[in-house]
């Protein structure tokens, strides 16, 4: 698979200080680059123009204009970014605008790093996944789930252990043992399991992470999901 360039990341807030925090924290994780640092609606609008992001990681309470505004006013000039909301609002209204925006996440102040990692992360797969599909592709409805979980994945290493299913477990071991990723219909010919029995688990198992999804294209742009043993970093 073709290595993705870097996520190239703008800074939104209007504390000098944490967004300098933040920026360095951005920098800390693979395949990420902060292009800029923004305090103001009005920088950001211009450093988007200029440095064309693919991400913001916007706050809230912007001294000329709130980020919520900011955001909305961008998807409706068809120029927005993907975007993380990096707030201290916690009312519910702002979280449920957030979302109406399509924001990805929407961390509340203060956080640690590792809650910054594991979203930008999860953000990090998901946008591979989009990015590599071919223009025009179709995705089933298994596709558009795997693409959502994604988004919902836990931090490598921060949940704990769970003892899986005996029919979820023998699934595991036969994509554990296949030479290559393998799909919905190889393990349901080889445990004599259906295939939607077969891929309802192999999705289970991506979303908790035990699998890596990949997405395989024929002759007709529909995708294939195929699995492979997660890679662990």
């Amino acid at each position: 698979m073709t290595e993705q360039p870097p996520i190239r990341t703008l800074v939104v807030d209007d504390d000098f200080r944490v967004a300098q925090i933040h920026a360095t924290s951005v920098e800390r994780i693979d395949g990420f680059v902060c292009v800029g640092q923004a305090h103001t609606a009005a920088q950001a609008r211009e450093l988007i123009k200029t440095e064309q992001p693919d991400l913001l990681m916007l706050d809230i309470y912007l001294p000329d204009e709130d980020g919520l505004s900011l955001l909305r006013s961008l998807t409706g000039a068809g120029a927005a970014p993907d975007c993380i909301f990096i707030t201290a609002a916690r009312d519910l209204d702002s979280v449920r605008a957030a979302i109406g925006l399509g924001a990805m996440y929407y961390l509340v102040k203060p956080f640690g790093f590792g809650q910054l990692k594991d979203k930008l992360e999860s953000y990090r797969r998901w946008r591979g996944q989009v990015t590599s599909a071919a223009p025009g592709s179709e995705a089933d409805q298994a596709t558009v789930d795997s693409l959502y979980d994604l988004l919902r994945q836990p931090a490598s290493g921060t949940s704990k252990p769970r003892l899986l299913p005996p029919t979820m477990a023998k699934i595991l071991q036969a994509v554990q043992g296949a030479d290559g990723p393998v799909g919905a219909s190889s393990i349901a010919a080889q445990l004599g399991f259906s295939r939607p029995t077969a891929q309802r688990y192999l999705t289970e198992l991506h979303r908790r992470g035990a699998l890596d999804l990949e997405l395989e294209y024929g002759t007709t742009g529909r995708p294939i999901n195929l699995y492979r043993p997660a890679r662990r970093e």
